[in-house]
């Protein structure tokens, strides 16, 4: 594990990426953190979040695939992984796509890719189903078919590797990670923590996702 205060670092050119199936690169990437012990043995101070809305449209800006300066993609659904806040470290968010540095401290992430001053249309606002990572890793499974045609071709490459079976046989339910339409805004941070070991996690709107990462860091100085 990092020592106290240390900034958790790896390279990304070191991690298992393929473009459009980014919650299969957090899968990995969680996996990969542990084994390189920047984070707990356990997880513990690992979650996975995935941002999206009922309309499956949320702005998020400084992304690679941007084709426009400011990196701006209107995704279906995005997944990062985000590493709580420790001793002296400020919370990290880990993002494969993201033009900002590999990892960044949680706070210039919001900034930078959510631009929280700009209203919204509500059908643009942002919700983050948030997930421990050790529950993540026991039950995420996917067998691509939302990458698929309706003539079995790829909307996107596929990865090399076999397709993410959960421990309990489940072969498929990106669905149930990706559907969020439903808000819990009034729990303080120690609920949140606990809900976020439910086996699909906690949906939560932009301020009380802010809280629970941004709380973890206070409770520390």
């Amino acid at each position: 594990m990092a020592v106290a205060g240390e900034v958790p670092s790896m390279e990304r050119s070191l991690c298992t990426y393929t473009s459009c199936y980014c919650e299969e690169n957090v899968y990995l990437l969680c996996k990969q953190l542990c084994t390189n012990r920047s984070t707990e043995p356990d997880l513990s101070d690992l979650f996975v979040v995935f941002i999206s809305n009922e309309n499956m449209q949320v702005p998020i800006w400084q992304q690679r695939a941007g084709l426009i300066a400011d990196g701006l993609v209107v995704w279906d659904y995005h997944v990062i992984c985000i590493q709580e806040a420790r001793d002296d470290m400020e919370a990290r968010v880990w993002d494969l796509d993201t033009l900002l540095p590999f990892p960044v401290t949680f706070r210039e992430y919001v900034e930078q890719s959510f631009h929280p001053s700009l209203s919204l249309a509500r059908d643009l606002q942002r919700l983050f189903r948030v997930v421990a990572a050790s529950v993540f890793i026991r039950c995420f499974a996917s067998d691509r078919r939302h990458m698929q045609n309706a003539d079995g071709t790829w909307k996107a490459p596929p990865p090399r590797y076999d397709c993410i079976i959960a421990e309990d046989g489940t072969v498929h339910n990106l669905e149930s990670f990706t559907s969020i339409s439903d808000m819990m805004v009034t729990m303080d941070a120690a609920t949140v923590r606990e809900y976020t070991e439910y086996k699909f996690g906690v949906v939560l709107e932009q301020k009380g996702f802010e809280n629970f990462f941004t709380s973890r860091f206070s409770n520390h100085e």
